[in-house]
């Protein structure tokens, strides 16, 4: 798929501070060209301009297909995802995508057929899947290093909020701190696990400390939830926008086995820095830690991926399932 000197010729439809930042590590790891670039936001355009001055400035969606692509990546506000992700698809294109790639699972699972059908590469920037240590911690669970693995915890938990108003209209986003950041850490979590089938799901979700069901015009800005795994593994979730939790962030995933454990956690309140361990008893044994810089990683390992091969990759279809969770710990708030 790449040009004779190796390198990507993208469109980036969506140059915000994510779509500007997913450029340029692209750019910056020697793998692509920004060749085009579309945003409704002059100011976006202009800094995504500065990074990739030789970049073709478009209008529209159409404008950037017009343009001679290896691939697209899309950082638009995630009502526009599905749609967006299957026109790419449909003019024979390879997409990345921010998550989530669809507002519900049916959205998600039509963008995953589209490409199936165009036999094209379909990634989503699920990018906790590329902190440093998080490959060795793979093979520790393929290689059964912890025994049964048995139960899990997982927290996102971000004393902020979004700062863009459709983050907070369910039309538009889907839902709230779930489907923001509590999907992070789900896939990650069964991805780890080998993406087992989730039998069962409970949950509560809460808006300014009251159910969700009872304001449905609302998304939620708290939600817990309990997933019951084949093989007996129980899964707790939690994750919140605006939490008091006394820093900006809590970011957590700790996986206990018969023969020891695995912890994730962030530093002193960060939201890029860092620890990965391994837990036998008392003992701590640390596999990675800061500096490390993720954020553009999964970007480049689509691009590796699609040097070689642009064609449908089987594994995306595991965003379907991770989606259709989300789907049922929504349900039971809005039945």
């Amino acid at each position: 798929m790449a040009r004779a000197d190796g390198r990507l010729r993208l469109g980036f439809l969506g140059v915000g501070w994510i779509g500007r930042h997913r450029m340029q590590a692209l750019v910056e790891a020697g793998l692509a060209d920004a060749a085009a670039i579309a945003d409704p936001d002059v100011s976006c355009l202009d800094e995504a301009a500065a990074l990739a001055p030789a970049a073709v400035r478009c209008g529209s969606l159409d404008e950037l297909l017009a343009q001679d692509l290896d691939g697209v990546v899309i950082a638009t506000p995630s009502a526009a995802h599905a749609a967006q992700s299957i026109a790419v698809l449909e003019r024979g294109l390879p997409v990345f995508c921010q998550k989530p790639l669809g507002r519900d699972g049916d959205e998600a699972a039509a963008v995953v057929a589209a490409a199936r059908r165009a036999d094209r590469r379909l990634g989503v920037d699920l990018s906790y899947r590329h902190l440093a240590g998080i490959d060795e911690v793979r093979a520790l669970l393929r290689d059964g290093a912890l025994g049964r693995i048995y139960a899990g915890e997982l927290v996102f938990h971000n004393a902020y909020g979004p700062g863009k108003d459709w983050f907070y209209d369910r039309s538009q986003a889907g839902g709230g701190c779930v489907i923001d950041l509590g999907i992070h850490l789900l896939d990650l979590g069964l991805w780890l696990l080998g993406d087992p089938l989730v039998e069962n799901v409970s949950s509560r979700c809460f808006v300014k400390g009251a159910p969700l069901r009872e304001h449905p015009e609302a998304v939620e800005d708290y939600a817990t939830a309990r997933l019951d795994l084949a093989g007996g593994i129980a899964l707790d979730m939690a994750c919140s926008w605006n939490l008091p939790v006394g820093v900006d962030c809590e970011i957590g995933m700790r996986l206990y086995g018969t023969r020891g454990g695995i912890g994730l956690r962030n530093v002193e309140g960060s939201f890029y820095d860092f620890v990965i361990e391994r837990f036998d008893g008392r003992q701590r044994i640390p596999l990675a830690g800061p500096p490390d810089a993720w954020g553009g990683r999964a970007a480049v390992a689509w691009a590796h991926a699609l040097r070689a091969d642009a064609g449908f990759d089987a594994e995306i279809e595991g965003v379907v399932a991770v989606t259709r969770v989300l789907d049922e710990i929504y349900r039971q708030d809005r039945a």
